[in-house]
């Protein structure tokens, strides 16, 4: 095996040492006295022996089922195995990102089956999944939630992937574990971590055809207990428009510096680690040459900072308990500045400046009881949460707002293949009259090919203080904040059949997956009729009940360790009931149909990877209010496909890895919408385009690292 990671630990001293296969599969035997050595490949079981100084020795790696030795962390009662967890977890990890030249959230998430993603131009990028939008998804950085919505959506392109170890993505209700913001599921980013090496480096630079320029480093340390890394880059992008416009860009102009840093003391029953993020974003908003001389324009510039410090402790009490604390302070800032540009004179004047100011804390604490070989297992926590809001578009100039919880979480095993988890929690909000939420979780495994999960869920989701408060206004956006909104309360089922199959080095796996969404109240964006604007002015209001139902069947074939292929098909209803007493409205279950597929080919002896990414978006219908007649209508987005293709290199026993490919190969740039155009506030009227990408682009992402062990 190729580049296979070998341990050689002494078995008196416990001293070890690292090397690595070269691509005849040898590796020297480094060992100074009689030790365990054990030899590790992705997508193999690690291997364990023992061998004296000066010997030689044959030994055999097994392959074993995809991902089956991945660790995830979310909502479980302590890490384990994803094919161990009672919830279906999609795991992307290290690779993936790397083989997708992926830099940031939108860009992983742009293939991925049941997730959609909507580009608008000032506020980034925004995601669904399972026919919910990005307000009911939960974003965490190693647990700590990610503030700074607008449109009650993450900037995906705001979270960079450049010191990512993997992204877990639970797709489906989280309200018991996570509370508000997780009726559709949970997104947590897993940063990087460096658990062995004395001292290493990394540099990364990637480059993009359409005017992309970003440059990344870091550099981590440890001796003894002590833990410290430090990383940092910037990201630049010069706009795109399709046709090009030289000033007033569909695709906005914007410029990115993040610094990310952590110190970890590692003893052997206990962790302790602070964190600190900052991100600074810098995007221009040019506006097109003005009438009659084409002399001047109106620019906007909004600026984007994110300041995000946490400390988590970790402890392991006896064999099976374990204790997290985790206490969290964010604070977001966007800057908005509008200027006259005298383009003759070369001189800009400042005419309108407004700043907008969140503050978030969190404080999680949560113990729990994790033994393979006990019936009865639990989690048990309390998740507190403050946001406070100020500046000139806020109501009052200043809000906010509390969500305090206790939960419980029992996992009882009668049988070795039944599992039943219940959950619940209790919520004390300081706006808004909470339910009680609770779940249940089942996992069956009838045979040991095979697994059935099934889950119930309640959820609950407070509005934000942006959905209550914050009025936000420029040259293509003009929203209202609504202080009478109701909060939003869910019944979500969920029921996954997976199968999987091991036959010598072919691997066969098989999921199908059901799920039921019903919100009620839910919160969605209409315009306000009778005001005659240029950009008409939208609200946030209360619409009714909302139900998303669907199922997706997901296929994977490997031949490992040369070929894998996965496909993938998810049909997604949504139907609107009762959206209001006066309105003439007939519901009707409106389906879209998604297709995905990728195809990854290695050859080992050249450590080289030849990937293929596709996906199918079908015709995707949706209701909006007419702005004129305040009729509600019918429109749809056209469907359309998208295809990346890349090849991933290594050198120097991995330490040099090159990835180069083509993007967007149908080069889409827009597609259009007809009828109600989704109702946002940023679109509408028959005709409308959709963003989708800069059109087809070549890259070539370069990293270099330097580890000493």
């Amino acid at each position: 095996m190729p580049f296979a990671h070998v341990c050689f630990e002494s078995l008196e001293s416990g001293t070890q040492h690292h090397g690595i296969t070269d691509e005849n599969g040898l590796a020297e035997n480094i060992a100074v006295d009689r030790s365990i050595v054990a030899v590790s490949f992705v997508g193999f079981e690690t291997l364990y022996d023992t061998i004296v100084p000066a010997k030689s020795k044959i030994l055999a790696l097994k392959p074993t089922i995809v991902n089956i030795n991945e660790v995830v962390v979310t909502a479980q009662y302590a890490p384990q195995r994803v094919d161990k967890s009672i919830y279906k977890i999609k795991v992307l990890g290290a690779q993936q990102i790397d083989k997708k030249g992926a830099n940031n959230l939108n860009e992983l998430f742009a293939n991925e089956l049941n997730i959609r993603v909507q580009q608008t131009g000032v506020l980034g990028a925004k995601m669904s999944i399972r026919g919910l939008g990005g307000e009911h998804v939960k974003f965490l950085i190693d647990g700590v939630p990610v503030i700074g919505r607008l449109d009650g959506n993450i900037d995906l392109g705001q979270l960079n992937l450049s010191n990512v170890d993997h992204v877990e993505v639970i797709e489906g209700p989280m309200s018991v574990i996570y509370g508000s913001n997780a009726l559709g599921g949970i997104v947590n980013i897993i940063t990087k971590e460096n658990r062995n090496t004395r001292f290493g480096a990394n540099v990364e630079g990637y480059v993009e055809s359409v005017g992309v320029y970003n440059f990344n480093g870091s550099a981590y340390a440890r001796k003894k207990n002590n833990i410290i890394s430090i990383s940092g880059g910037r990201n630049f992008f010069g706009g795109y428009s399709d046709p090009d416009t030289s000033r007033a860009q569909q695709w906005k102009p914007k410029e990115q510096y993040f610094v990310d840093g952590y110190y970890i003391y590692d003893q052997k029953n206990y962790k302790i680690k602070y964190s600190s993020q900052f991100f600074n974003e810098k995007l221009k908003n040019n506006g097109p040459l003005r009438y009659p001389y084409n002399e001047t324009a109106i620019d906007n510039e909004f600026i984007t900072r994110r300041f995000t410090n946490s400390l988590d402790y970790n402890t392991k009490i006896g064999k099976y308990r374990y204790v997290q604390v985790l206490g969290a302070f964010a604070m977001y800032d966007r800057y908005r500045r509008d200027y006259y540009n005298d383009l003759v004179n070369l001189q800009k004047y400042l005419q309108y400046a407004d700043t907008t100011k969140f503050q978030d804390a969190t404080l999680r604490s949560v113990i729990s009881k994790s033994d393979e070989g006990s019936k009865v297992n639990y989690q048990l926590g309390i998740d507190f949460h403050y946001e406070h809001g100020s500046g000139v578009k806020i109501e009052d100039g200043s809000q906010s707002i509390g969500d305090y919880a206790a939960f419980l979480s029992i996992k009882y095993e009668p049988l070795k293949i039944l599992q039943f988890q219940p959950g619940i929690r209790y919520i004390y909000n300081t706006r808004y009259e909470a339910p009680l939420v609770y779940s249940l979780n089942i996992k069956w495994l009838p045979h040991e090919l095979m697994n059935v999960r099934a889950s119930y869920s309640r959820g609950f989701r407070a509005p934000s203080l942006k959905e209550l408060y914050l009025d936000f206004e420029d040259i293509n956006h003009n929203v209202k904040g609504n202080p009478n909104l109701k909060a939003e309360n869910s019944h979500n089922f969920n029921l996954v059949y997976g199968y999987s199959h091991e036959l010598n080095k072919d691997i066969y796996s098989f999921d199908i997956d059901l799920f039921y969404n019903k919100i009620n109240d839910l919160i969605k964006l209409v315009p306000i009729l009778g005001i005659n604007e240029k950009v008409p002015p939208y609200t946030y209001t209360n619409i009714g009940n909302y139900i998303s139902q669907g199922f997706q069947v997901d296929v994977s074939y490997t031949v490992y360790p040369r070929i894998k292929i996965q496909a993938g098909v998810v049909e997604t209803g949504r139907k609107y009931n009762n959206i209001a007493d006066s309105v003439q409205f007939e519901p009707e279950m409106l389906y879209s149909t998604d297709v995905n597929a990728t195809v990854t080919y290695s050859i080992l002896k050249a450590d080289m990877d030849f990937n293929l990414f596709y996906k199918y978006n079908g015709k995707y219908p949706d209701y909006g209010i007419n702005a004129e007649t305040g009729e509600w209508v019918k429109g749809y987005i056209e469907p359309f496909n998208t295809m990346d293709f890349s090849v991933m290199k290594s050198f120097v026993n991995r330490s040099l890895q090159l990835t180069a490919g083509v993007k967007n190969m149908f080069n889409n740039t827009s597609i259009r919408g007809v009828g109600s155009g989704g109702g946002s506030a940023h679109s509408g009227g028959a005709g409308t385009n959709f963003l989708i990408g800069w059109g087809r682009t070549v890259f070539l992402k370069v990293s270099y690292s330097f580890n000493k062990f």
